[in-house]
């Protein structure tokens, strides 16, 4: 009997292995969030002119973890999600020691990894050019992540069920995309926005867990006073539940109305 760890892993690497060979998918996954934040700096600069209070950095990080989260996790999970159901591979799957969670997540695993490295890396990079503080409250700003994938692994899983083949899947997830990157502060800030409107939109699905973690890095995410690290958590409390619950809600969804199988 393997692990459930092994059995993840070796998902995961066969999982890698067709990411590797599908270049559309690779594009998505590798070259789409830079783009994306070529255009996301414009737009933010534009916004700082009319807004002299907005924390472009702040502004910046929050849309760079949006940007990659979406791209990399929520589509390209998506898509595989479709791929691999249409060539029997997830039905096959589940005659074997995999429990249908371990199936789900060992082949989310390459796109997580995939999108932890570029935070990493972009992060990194963002802190030495524009000479960014320490992160406030790195234990917030992981939360923060975990609570996203939490969210957009089963999202991608939900989108995959009302998606017959890969190529569609760039339009099922559309809906989400947009409502995240316009509406969860992506590429405009929260603190932009009327304030009616700013209200709706902290209750987005996708928008507590990249509160979490702007204000993990920055003590605020400009809708409060940035404050210290204890300061943090009274601050994100309202967000940490919400996310949670959100994650939760994706979960449910997902086990409800998942197809293993094409529709015939």
């Amino acid at each position: 009997m393997t692990t459930v760890t092994g059995r993840l892993l070796a998902l995961g690497r066969a999982e890698a292995a067709l990411l590797l060979r599908n270049r559309t998918a690779l594009f998505t996954a590798l070259l789409m969030p830079p783009l994306m934040l070529a255009a996301l700096r414009p737009i933010l600069d534009q916004q700082r002119a009319t807004s002299p209070g907005l924390d472009l950095h702040a502004a910046l990080v929050g849309g760079l973890a949006g940007i990659v989260l979406l791209f990399v996790v929520y589509y390209t999970l998506t898509a595989a999600y479709v791929g691999r159901r249409s060539e029997l591979v997830l039905k096959r799957l589940r005659t074997g020691e995999a429990r249908d969670g371990e199936i789900l997540l060992g082949t989310a695993v390459p796109a997580v990894v995939l999108a932890v490295l570029q935070l990493a890396v972009l992060g990194a990079a963002s802190t030495a050019l524009l000479d960014l503080p320490a992160p406030v409250n790195p234990v917030l700003l992981l939360a923060g992540l975990v609570l996203a994938l939490a969210l957009l692994i089963p999202l991608a899983a939900l989108s995959s069920a009302f998606t017959r083949t890969v190529e569609s899947a760039g339009l099922t997830t559309l809906p989400v995309l947009l409502v995240a990157q316009f509406g969860s502060g992506v590429l405009f800030p929260l603190e932009t926005m009327p304030d009616g409107l700013a209200t709706v939109c902290r209750l987005l699905p996708t928008t507590p867990a990249l509160r979490l973690i702007r204000i993990g890095w920055f003590g605020g995410d400009g809708s409060v006073p940035a404050t210290g690290f204890l300061g943090t958590w009274s601050a994100a409390a309202p967000a940490l539940l919400l996310a949670a619950a959100w994650a939760l809600a994706a979960v449910w969804a997902a086990h409800r109305w998942f197809r293993w199988e094409p529709r015939r």
